[in-house]
């Protein structure tokens, strides 16, 4: 990934009272040689950083919807490189604007993190740059928020060109508002009387830098999203519905595409595995031919710098003509997933696209828990991506539901056309068939291609 401006953190002074703390601690920090694990730098694919996770409850705050939250923290950790040694969940009643946990906890959680030899501290929010300075300074360490850890794996996670444009215009964006006060960190010469300038100096040529750069990602990505939109239209024009494969991250939704359509998709059991589009044509059990997508999975408080970057991936998900809401039945929180999916894709502008909800991953899942989602979310199934079960089920409520969105037309054929009806009843699903003095009178569910191959034959319903 390329970055275009390195910023060096100045690291707290060691107080003499933290002597005892610190002795073998610093000799852990030399042998590791350790990279930074933050959205601000270049260096990604860390091994053996030592991670302090952070969690906040506000006000009459869910503890439950908390460990949550963490559990799921402690997940992006491991993925993105980092081993979680501790989490610590603090209530407050709101965010302290200095340090984000209030200056007592945080001088509490600075010697926990000194005896535990950490490398990293990782917030369970999202941090203001101010916070996250004052954190560092107390720390010592690298300070990262929710939004800077979920940043860095799609940087890593990121191959094709376009999803390397995109997670790295994510990054300047959030980097940009991170550079402000850091001029003194940033020159050669230091802040004193007499000395700001260079400082000052080398803080606006690197936001100019950046600005620039975020212009040109910009208009680059807008070229991506014109190609797509070419491709997409294509697509209109083959007549075959799009399926989008939707769903929190890790679900299943690439071992599913793997299944139905032998993709070949990269699949880890890991979070953001996969980050690029992927479409396969399907043939269903009824002959319809249709093409399914998978996207990149979603997670609770998805950055909006990476809502904003990936618009042109996401937006493969607007044009579908139905959603396979993919579910991990087994995962401990699945209506909070659930909820967290549904608010991606209101906030994209796909809310209102129809949704077959897939209870994903039942051959490991309480059977008890599969029922009780089964009878609460009306419509939908369970399956097993991994092994098969409820595959052959699925495709056939699938097959059904693109029917049901179909538009229903009447059509009078003639009786010399015995063709005409012979091939609605290939094309489509015949609804009603009447014969009268005029001829073969048809209710069919077609799609719009359809509706215009046999337009000549339509007829006033009634």
């Amino acid at each position: 990934m390329s970055i275009l401006t390195w910023i060096v953190y100045a690291a707290a002074p060691v107080r003499a009272s933290d002597d005892h703390l610190m002795t073998k601690g610093s000799q852990g920090h030399q042998r590791r040689q350790r990279q930074r694990l933050t959205a601000t730098e270049t260096d990604l694919g860390v091994v053996d950083q030592r991670a302090l996770l952070i969690g906040i409850t506000f006000g009459s705050g869910n503890m439950d919807e908390a460990e949550a939250s963490m559990a799921e923290l402690a997940l992006l950790a491991d993925t993105a490189g980092a081993e979680p040694l501790e989490e610590v969940i603090q209530p407050r009643d709101t965010p302290d604007k200095a340090t984000f946990v209030g200056s007592g906890k945080a001088e509490e959680l600075r010697e926990l993190a000194l005896a535990l030899d950490i490398d990293l501290v990782v917030v369970d929010g999202e941090l203001a740059p101010s916070q996250q300075r004052n954190l560092e300074k107390l720390f010592g360490c690298d300070v990262v928020d929710r939004v800077a850890l979920i940043l860095d794996i799609f940087a890593q996670h990121a191959h094709s060109s376009a999803g390397m444009l995109q997670v790295e215009l994510a990054q300047l964006r959030y980097r940009l508002p991170r550079l402000r006060g850091r001029g003194v960190e940033m020159s050669r010469l230091g802040g004193g009387i007499g000395t700001r300038g260079p400082g000052e100096t080398q803080l606006e040529a690197d936001r100019r830098r950046i600005l620039r750069r975020i212009s040109r990602l910009e208009q680059e990505l807008k070229d991506v999203a014109r190609t797509r939109e070419t491709q997409r239209k294509a697509r209109r024009r083959s007549q075959a519905p799009v399926v989008a494969l939707v769903g929190y991250t890790n679900a299943g939704k690439s071992t599913l595409l793997n299944r139905l359509t032998r993709a070949d998709v990269l699949v880890e059991d890991r979070l953001f595995s996969t980050l690029d589009p992927t479409t396969r044509r399907l043939r269903l059990a009824g002959g319809e031919t249709i093409l399914v997508t998978d996207t990149v999975g979603f997670v609770r408080n998805l950055p909006h710098q990476l809502v904003e970057a990936f618009r042109s991936t996401l937006e493969e998900v607007t044009a579908a003509s139905l959603l396979i809401h993919v579910v991990d039945a087994s995962a401990g929180d699945v209506e909070r997933q659930i909820d967290a999916v549904r608010s991606v894709l209101r906030e994209i502008g796909a809310g209102s696209i129809p949704e077959l909800l897939v209870l994903n991953k039942a051959d490991v899942a309480d059977p008890v828990d599969v029922e009780d989602l089964l009878s609460f979310h009306e419509g939908s199934t369970a399956i097993s991506a991994a092994t098969g079960q409820g595959v052959t089920e699925m495709l056939a409520l699938l097959g059904d539901r693109l029917r049901e969105l179909a538009p229903v037309v009447e059509l009078l054929v003639p009786y010399d056309r015995g063709d005409v009806v012979a091939a609605l009843h290939r094309e489509g699903e015949v609804i009603v068939e009447i014969h009268d003095n005029k001829g073969t009178r048809l209710q069919v569910r077609l799609s719009e291609a359809g509706a215009a191959q046999f337009a000549e034959f339509r007829s006033e319903v009634g």
